[in-house]
């Protein structure tokens, strides 16, 4: 019986694709890409107009063999890869390998995984999008180019190991630069003065700060500056010299995007942008519902968009109504306000049907599918919904010449908020007081500060730091991250960010020889003419000669003048084998001792990094250690014949209650010493 072919690049999609289009379509997965450039060489010919060398993936030869043979049995092949730029370039080379006429209507895209979704693609094919894939084919030669060019230079001259790239050469150095102005940070001393106040009859009591004088906003440096303020203002009288009430909307966020997702989900449930991918593709490509079958909970999750389609803002609008009333729908039409270098190609992230509530489908998702899936519904309801309005309230105090300031809100209509629990409100409410009235002060409280310096990147702010500036595109946030990592170029601090040694070596070399290749400006500015290359506005030959021709005087220059790096340290520790002094070598998992007399002898042993503090279980030393993914926790030094670990860090300090280890809790804004005996309850703050 004749049938068409579908062809998509996971199974999981073609499962979900599959039970859409019934017995009349066969649906096959290709697994991802089937063809790519050499690992083993460049692969590019230079002197032939930058000709890429495509070879078949190794371990792709059966998954081929299977697709040709069903092709020959297709009356109909369609092409359904991904809506975007990879994904054009993989049914390019599958229509290659296939023999499929690339200008006949044999591609299909869509932006969610339903039943109308697929079958309205289903019936408008069209032909491959030959610019889209000219700009993925731009964007994998220059990378390879940068790579395979850069690289060798580092395993020559540092170690081997190495790599170079154009956009994750640009994330290391941001991480570098912001290091240094952390290390070169000079904190400042500030002080605030808080009153406490309350009316005549103690029935109203609230908190004030000081502000300056009615001019001017003073800021106070020293504990003598606020030595003398708190003199004068106890001699005077606290007086209500002006109170405002305004009314103030609060708009509803945008819907996700790939970048926004992907730090709203690190804020909220510590996911790392690997882990949001990986989860957000399960919800697109499909889950099976209870009653309700496998179905794609989500649209396409690699997108720069805020745009809803008009379809979906009335299905919202409808639901809205229906679950909530006419109230919380907007008064006003709001206007899609994407970034200026925005693709704006497909939708925002959102559900395939609002009413698909997340509640209703719990028990088919797992916890972290759920916390994803209920943070990307919540947050696409709520950008359909009316603002929040509350009052803004402001109280000025006098007291003699100065001047306190006290400030609250009090909420009057939810709007999104009704949905949108994920929204952080600061509700400080103030008591209702009169302008002339005169305030008792129960209590003076200043407060000694330091200026802090900028913090280091999370993986979220990193994500949003590289969106500002241009710097790749949703689909390469999460590899380029995963890649600093594992090159040993940045490791995790907790949630943050910190660039090793070696990170600060390969980014100083790459700063003083290949200059364009780590600068911010530069990069992005390859981003938006790979952007125009997708349009058909320049060629992508003339991109990668523009670029090339100038990089390659470069690297003969880098390659005459970068000196051999010895990367090896000496120590006083001596091997236990042959008595010769161990060294610091780098290897794939970070620094680690190493006998100087290798070959000769082998022998190496881990840097233990001591925190000081004895083990309670066997009295030896509580070492760093890491998991396998990077977290740090501490264990003993013993280990495996002592299993005593902690993921907080120990003091060297008792508890004052049972004796036992004391470790440090940190939050945003303060860290706690906490007894690490689960039957005993002492903390102090530190």
């Amino acid at each position: 019986m004749a049938h068409s072919l579908v062809i998509v690049e996971s199974p999981a999609k073609a499962k979900t694709i599959g039970k859409f289009l019934g017995k009349k379509y066969k649906v096959k997965a290709s697994i991802g890409h089937i063809r790519d450039l050499p690992k083993s060489k460049m692969g590019i010919d230079i002197e032939n107009n930058y000709k890429p060398n495509y070879i078949t993936i190794r371990g792709k030869g059966k998954v081929i063999k299977e697709l040709k043979e069903e092709a020959k049995k297709a009356d109909k092949i369609y092409l359904a890869t991904d809506p975007d730029r990879e994904g054009e370039a993989i049914s390019w080379h599958l229509a290659n390998i296939l023999s499929i006429d690339e200008n006949k209507n044999c591609r299909i895209e869509f932006n969610e995984i339903t039943s109308k979704a697929i079958k309205k693609a289903i019936n408008n094919p069209r032909p491959i999008k030959k610019t889209l894939v000219d700009a993925q084919q731009a964007r994998r030669i220059l990378d390879r180019l940068v790579g395979y060019s850069i690289s060798p230079i580092l395993w020559r001259k540092v170690k081997k190991g190495l790599s170079a790239g154009r956009v994750q050469s640009v994330a290391t150095k941001l991480i570098c630069d912001r290091e240094r102005e952390i290390n070169n940070f000079v904190p400042k001393e500030y002080w605030t003065i808080e009153v406490a106040l309350c009316d005549e009859s103690k029935t109203k009591e609230f908190e004030a700060l000081f502000y300056g004088t009615d001019k001017q906003k003073i800021e106070i440096n020293s504990k003598e500056e606020v030595d003398l303020i708190i003199d004068e203002i106890k001699n005077n009288t606290f007086v209500i010299s002006n109170v405002t009430k305004k009314l103030k909307s609060r708009k509803p966020y945008h819907p996700f995007t790939t970048s926004s997702l992907q730090q709203e989900a690190s804020n909220k449930f510590g996911f790392s942008t690997k882990k949001t991918m990986m989860i957000a593709q399960q919800l697109y490509e499909g889950i099976d519902i209870a009653d309700g079958g496998t179905v794609g909970l989500i649209t396409y999750i690699r997108t720069d968009s805020t745009r809803i389609s008009e379809d979906f803002k009335k299905e919202a609008e409808e639901y809205i109504v229906e679950k909530y009333s006419k109230k919380y729908l907007p008064k006003y039409t709001r206007k899609v306000t994407n970034k200026k270098d925005a693709q704006d190609a497909h939708e925002a992230i959102r559900p395939t049907s609002v009413y698909r509530t997340p509640d209703s489908i719990r028990d088919s998702l797992s916890k972290d599918q759920y916390n994803l899936y209920k943070l990307i519904w919540e947050r696409f309801v709520a950008s359909q919904m009316a603002d929040s309005t509350y009052y803004s309230y402001s109280i000025e105090i006098k007291n003699g010449k100065y001047v306190f300031k006290a400030k609250g809100i009090e909420q009057v209509f939810d709007g999104f908020l009704k949905v949108y629990s994920y929204a952080q409100i600061n509700e400080n409410i103030l008591p209702k007081v009169e302008k002339d009235e005169i305030l008792t002060c129960k209590d003076i409280n200043p407060k000694q500060h330091f200026t802090q310096p900028p913090p280091r990147y999370t993986e979220a702010t990193l994500v949003k730091e590289m969106e500002d500036k241009g710097i790749g595109r949703p689909s390469t946030y999460a590899p380029t991250i995963s890649t600093i990592l594992s090159r040993g170029y940045v490791v995790r601090d907790g949630k943050n960010l910190k660039p090793t040694d070696l990170g600060f070596l390969v980014n100083d070399i790459l700063e003083k020889y290949f200059s364009d290749i780590v600068d911010v400006d530069f990069t992005a500015d390859l981003e938006e003419k790979l952007d125009k290359v997708e349009l058909g506005q320049i060629s992508w030959i003339k991109l990668i000669d523009d670029f090339y021709k100038p990089f390659s005087k470069i690297l003969s220059k880098a390659e005459k003048e970068i000196e051999k790096v010895d990367l090896t340290e000496k120590t006083d520790e001596i091997c236990e084998k042959c008595g010769s002094p161990l060294v610091i070598k780098h290897g794939r998992f970070g620094k680690f001792l190493a006998c100087s007399n290798y070959p000769d002898c082998n022998f190496t042993k881990s840097i233990l990094i001591k925190t000081g503090v004895k083990c309670p279980i066997c009295g030896g030393d509580i070492i760093v250690r890491k998991t396998k993914k990077g977290r740090t926790f501490y264990g003993c030094s013993n280990y495996p014949d002592c299993k005593f670990m902690t993921w907080e860090q120990p003091i060297d300090k008792r508890c004052p209650k049972c004796q036992s280890i004391l470790v440090v809790k940190s939050t945003k804004n303060k860290k706690t010493a906490r007894c690490l005996n689960k039957d005993c309850d002492f903390k102090e703050d530190l």
